[in-house]
């Protein structure tokens, strides 16, 4: 009788013990599922979207993972995506929800290696077609020739009816007087003061078409450079990243600029880096 009492006793133990196996499966899991839609609350959120302008070369993977993190971190959201295809036509996937989450608008170039020029009048057409859809503010980052790009689409359209009201603009690791590098020739300090002292045509470029670009949109320029002896991201020089400062700010604009020092400061690395994704995240909605 005792053995047949210690069984039921064990029997019950067992299923007792796997009841709060189960309880602490439910609970982890909805501690991880909390955790994955956890909102920042340090962020000012609006239905204002941000559009993403890759690089030369440029895929899905170049801003896909800033995207996502700034997602994960619920400081913004995810929501659409426009390819440019060869003809300049565009191939839209998902929607914007309108809702004041921070949506993202991620731009791909089917022809991610065409030139700068033609970049420029996509830039433009995906922003018509923002407009067309109720869009009336965005805020724009490029990652080096997109930012270039969307530099020229500022120097070349201004500020056209047809298209959303650009809140603030981010340039990271963008060649502004192209793959020129004056660290022999001047200080950053100096660069800063007076702009380069070697000027590329691509600066002159925007040096003559400068009062196209609204004087009270706030800029942030972000560069790197592979350690403190070095004036380079390893494919972008600091003074060609930082170019545009006193072009920019003598026009009028709120400018600032971050530079970052390191491998993960490497040009394609850049929009890898936390520290960039704090910086565009702070700059963007703090």
């Amino acid at each position: 009788m005792k053995k047949i009492v210690m069984g039921l006793f064990v029997i019950m133990a067992i299923f007792t013990l796997a009841g709060c196996g189960k309880g602490q499966v439910k609970a982890a899991k909805h501690v991880e599922e909390a955790k994955t839609t956890k909102v920042s609350e340090d962020i000012n959120h609006s239905s204002v979207p941000t559009v993403f302008i890759h690089g030369y070369g440029g895929t899905i993977n170049s801003f896909g993972g800033m995207i996502q993190r700034l997602t994960d971190e619920g400081k913004m959201k995810r929501e659409l995506l426009i390819t440019v295809q060869t003809d300049g036509s565009l191939k839209v996937d998902g929607q914007l929800s309108k809702q004041k989450d921070n949506p993202s608008v991620q731009v791909l170039f089917a022809a991610n290696k065409d030139n700068e020029w033609n970049q420029t009048e996509w830039v433009y057409t995906v922003l018509n077609y923002l407009k067309q859809q109720g869009v009336e503010q965005i805020n724009l980052v490029g990652h080096s020739m997109g930012g270039v790009s969307s530099l020229r689409y500022l120097t070349t359209y201004g500020q056209p009816n047809d298209a959303p009201v650009i809140n603030k603009f981010i340039a990271i690791g963008a060649p502004f007087n192209d793959f020129t590098d004056t660290a022999n020739e001047q200080s950053i300090e100096e660069l800063l003061q007076n702009g380069p002292s070697s000027q590329a045509s691509r600066y002159l470029d925007y040096n003559n078409g400068i009062e196209n670009v609204p004087n009270k949109l706030p800029i942030l320029l972000l560069a790197g450079k592979l350690s403190e002896d070095t004036t380079s991201d390893g494919t972008v020089s600091l003074s060609s990243a930082l170019a545009t400062y006193s072009l920019l700010k003598n026009h009028g604009n709120p400018i600032e600029y971050q530079i970052f020092t390191g491998a993960n400061a490497q040009h394609s690395q850049l929009h890898e880096n936390l520290k960039v994704d704090q910086a565009v995240a702070d700059f963007l909605w703090k």
